[in-house]
């Protein structure tokens, strides 16, 4: 099958089959669906690059926060071990379906890409196939396409573990504020925390689940306002340790002692956990991990465009330290009890 032979099919022109196959970016959706289905029903055997530039793109959403510095650094890891460099691409266009990060990867002709987005518009989705280059969601806040691989953390599991730690200490009135209400692992991470309240006879209060976004700011507003309430949550659990960090300054500016009078547990771990005061109790996802795990399946599918393409989740772990503590009691100041709960370790 020639490439005049696909183009009498369609009624394409061969030069934009070309740009097709070649991920050019002027060409309509529409027809680049049709020369793609026509390719894939023929059975055309695309041409991969035969010289790459040897190194990784690694599409970040912005330069702040130690989730971003903490994957980036161990993509850069993992890409060097395996003798690649990394460019490093800003870039948060959440509107556009043909972001210009994909421009840059193919101008620049990426061995692969490694993208720390929501997810990959479909239009984008297909003029990277088209080029063969590769790439991976790592932790994708959307559902992404079915074949495209991706690496995530266990967030369900480790809402669970999250909220089982605060009943295990005693703790009954507790809330939880995480990322956006469309965030695939801020909703995994607030279903982990319903399961284990509702595992444990405990009834989830809605107007105590909060959705913002994931940084310091959004989590002091949402617990300012759970803290105002006559009787407030007695324990928090934040989406991330930015949320978490929200939390404290509310309870700090409300005259509220941690964790005597209000228990606080974050989600990430990242180097800022074990700084604040008190140390942050969290939930600790293995970045370093993730990003080795993502570049490894990238630079495969670099190499062997036919491997199976995974979804891959990594287990998060509770680390335990000192804005947690059993409930006290206001009339007596004194702990409360803390019942046993099932599966808290």
């Amino acid at each position: 099958m020639t490439l005049r032979d696909v183009a009498q099919r369609t009624g394409v022109s061969v030069t934009t089959i070309s740009k097709v196959l070649n991920g050019g970016g002027d060409v309509s959706p529409q027809t680049r669906a049709l020369v793609e289905e026509q390719l894939d029903r023929s059975g055309y055997r695309r041409r991969l690059p035969q010289v790459s530039t040897g190194y990784l793109q690694v599409v970040v959403p912005n330069l702040s926060g130690d989730w971003v510095f903490g994957i980036v650094a161990g993509i850069q890891e993992a890409a060097a071990r395996a003798g690649h460099g990394i460019s490093l691409v800003v870039n948060d266009d959440r509107e556009s379906d043909d972001p210009a990060w994909v421009d840059e990867a193919l101008r620049r002709n990426a061995t692969a890409v490694v993208v720390l987005l929501d997810a990959v518009p479909k239009e984008a989705h297909a003029r990277l196939r088209a080029a063969g280059i590769p790439f991976v969601l790592i932790d994708p806040a959307g559902d992404p396409i079915p074949d495209v691989p991706a690496v995530s953390a266990a967030n369900w599991s480790g809402g669970l573990e999250a909220a089982r730690h605060l009943l295990g200490l005693g703790h009954r009135k507790i809330a939880a504020v995480t990322g956006p209400a469309t965030s695939l692992p801020a909703i995994a991470r607030v279903d982990g925390f319903r399961a284990a309240l509702t595992s444990a006879g405990e009834t989830v209060r809605e107007d105590w689940v909060r959705f913002g976004d994931f940084t310091a700011e959004s989590g002091e507003r949402e617990a300012r306002e759970l803290l105002a309430h006559d009787d407030p949550p007695t324990a928090i659990f934040a989406g991330s340790d930015m949320q978490a960090v929200g939390v404290l300054d509310a309870a700090a500016a409300a005259g509220i002692s941690v964790p005597r009078e209000l228990s606080v547990v974050g989600f990430d771990d990242v180097t800022l956990a074990g700084y604040v005061r008190p140390r942050l109790t969290t939930v600790r996802q293995p970045l370093s991990e993730m990003a080795a795990q993502a570049t490894k399946t990238v630079l495969e599918l670099a190499h062997h465009p036919t491997l199976e393409r995974p979804r891959i989740e990594l287990s998060t772990r509770l680390v335990v330290r000192e804005s947690t503590a059993p409930p006290w009691s206001r009339t007596s100041s004194k702990p409360l009890p803390s019942p046993a709960v099932n599966g808290n370790t």
